[in-house]
């Protein structure tokens, strides 16, 4: 009898069905008059500009793509892209890296355990439902949050779980997930969500959904494992002299060793010549220089070479961390090649204990490569996307001297929590070191601020006074002053507002000569 589970998961699947055979008939009713429409509204704005024209044509054009949106997840397999090995690993940390503007307000958590480990899928395809997943937790989660990444295999199976800690979706609507505009959202369509399941769906994996309002939700991806093919090790034709070592054999077989490699990895020879170009990486040498320390046992230097490879890879964006798992994956199995030939061709009678010794070393080995690459690779990344936050908020707290005791600064943009947080360090700090008697608060660029905000925000300016500065304000805008007085503020004898900075400046006797 099939389990409860597995009821669930047909009966999700047949409502896509239905509503992918609903979108069909739409298809072919609907999007030919619709597209007509959009070609007549190009001639007549042509012919007679008018801005109602813009707007018919922009509504209509969000109405073909909602159309199109809806076939795209009901309707089977697109038959351009073609199935490949992926490591669900390498994929979820080049899109982590696309919410680079989010992590100074959200935490993320990775544990990857069982990188190596494949299925097989469409690449893009997953990429996009992956996407779509942790797009939807960045914005389930208001202000500070967590998400949790966790990899990892059971019974044969791989789990990808992603946990918010966001707001959180009623226990009644979560069945209705992933169908066609059903969405939890104020401004949303359920479009995102409808082609995550879809998507897994097609690849034979299923969807497991907890959340608690609050608290947050937890979506479990199961995928079928990719199993490794009934084959064995591979006879070649291999030089070989007498009285020969393995470092020898693999150095009178070099140009073999590379030959192989390649035609392992077909798929990747074009990015080869990419890879040297744009990291000045050379795969082949590494995988040689790589060889040569696994066969000697020289563990340490393995370590130190995992650890200059994880970061020249984080260093550079442009280099896909899931192309270097699929060559290290085609390394593993060539080197085992290539023993097994050695030992063919010397006639090598290995002891049974012996060579399972072998193959306990020289798979540790290669495991220890692969975490401390991956444990480098990490680190590095993430220090950059620290650098990179650092030197972001000190390019948006520019303090400006006009004199050696006036200075201005000029606030561009929106001003969230964090950098509100880091414009009371950085201003309190230069007010310090550079004795600001009066700081100048140009506040006309400032596109939005929250009312937790502007209640820093000035909270941080009466710190000001306390140092002795005057602190003069310009620039505030209509809402900005509408939410002081809907929120009480009040301003103390030692912060003055002006309407412009010209004024500002003028009060201080100071002019802006055009030149």
């Amino acid at each position: 009898m099939p389990s409860k589970d597995t009821h669930e998961h047909n009966s999700h699947q047949s409502r896509l069905a239905s509503v992918g055979q609903i979108a069909a008939g739409i298809a072919h009713e609907v999007r030919n008059p619709l597209t007509a429409v959009k070609g007549f509204l190009q001639l007549l704005q042509k012919q007679s500009p008018h801005t109602y024209l813009d707007i018919a044509q922009a509504e209509l054009d969000n109405a073909i793509t909602t159309l199109q949106n809806l076939l795209n997840i009901s309707k089977a397999d697109s038959e351009e892209e073609q199935p490949v090995k992926i490591h669900l690993c390498a994929e979820l940390e080049s899109l982590l890296n696309l919410f680079q503007d989010q992590i100074y307000r959200v935490t993320i958590e990775k544990k990857f355990e069982d990188a190596e480990v494949s299925i097989t899928g469409k690449r893009n395809q997953l990429k996009k439902a992956f996407f779509n997943i942790l797009k939807n937790a960045f914005e389930a989660i208001e202000g500070q949050g967590t998400i949790k990444i966790h990899h990892y295999i059971q019974d044969e199976l791989v789990y990808v779980t992603i946990s918010d800690t966001g707001v959180g979706i009623p226990k009644e609507r979560i069945d209705l997930l992933g169908t066609p505009f059903y969405t939890t959202k104020s401004e949303g369509t359920g479009m995102g969500l409808a082609y995550v399941f879809s998507t897994i769906y097609q690849h034979n994996g299923r969807i497991e959904i907890e959340s608690e309002e609050g608290k947050g939700t937890t979506f479990k991806f199961i995928f079928p494992m990719e199993m490794p093919m009934d084959k064995g090790v591979e006879r070649m034709d291999l030089h070989y002299e007498s009285d020969i070592d393995l470092q020898g054999f693999f150095d009178l077989n070099k140009q073999e060793f590379e030959r192989y490699l390649l035609q392992e990895v077909v798929n990747l020879q074009e990015i080869l010549d990419e890879i040297k170009t744009v990291g000045g990486i050379d795969l082949l040498a590494n995988a040689h220089h790589l060889a040569a320390l696994v066969i000697d046992n020289r563990e340490p230097e393995v370590i130190n070479f995992a650890q200059l490879e994880g970061k020249f890879w984080a260093q550079h964006s442009t280099l896909n961390i899931e192309v270097k798992l699929e060559w290290f994956q085609a390394f593993r199995r060539i080197l085992w090649h290539f023993i097994y030939n050695f030992t063919r061709l010397s006639g090598s009678d290995y002891k049974m204990d012996d060579f399972f010794k072998m193959e306990y070393r020289i798979n540790i080995t290669l495991d220890i490569f692969l975490r401390h690459f991956f444990t480098s690779y990490t680190t590095f990344k993430d220090e950059m996307i620290k650098t990179h936050r650092e030197m972001i908020d000190d390019l948006s707290v520019p303090l400006i001297p006009l004199t050696s005791s006036v200075f201005i600064l000029p606030l561009l943009g929106t001003i969230d929590t964090h950098r509100a947080k880091a414009i009371q360090e950085k201003m309190l700090h230069q007010i310090e070191t550079h004795k600001i008697r009066s700081l100048i608060i140009d506040m006309s660029g400032v596109v939005y601020l929250d009312t937790m905000v502007v209640q820093h925000l000035f909270k941080i300016l009466h710190g000001v006074s306390y140092m002795g500065c005057t602190a003069i304000i310009t620039g505030i805008r209509a809402e900005i002053a509408n939410t002081m007085v809907n929120l009480g503020i009040s301003l103390n004898d030692r912060i003055e507002t002006k309407g412009t900075l010209q004024q500002a400046l003028e009060e201080l006797g100071l002019q802006i000569t055009n030149t």
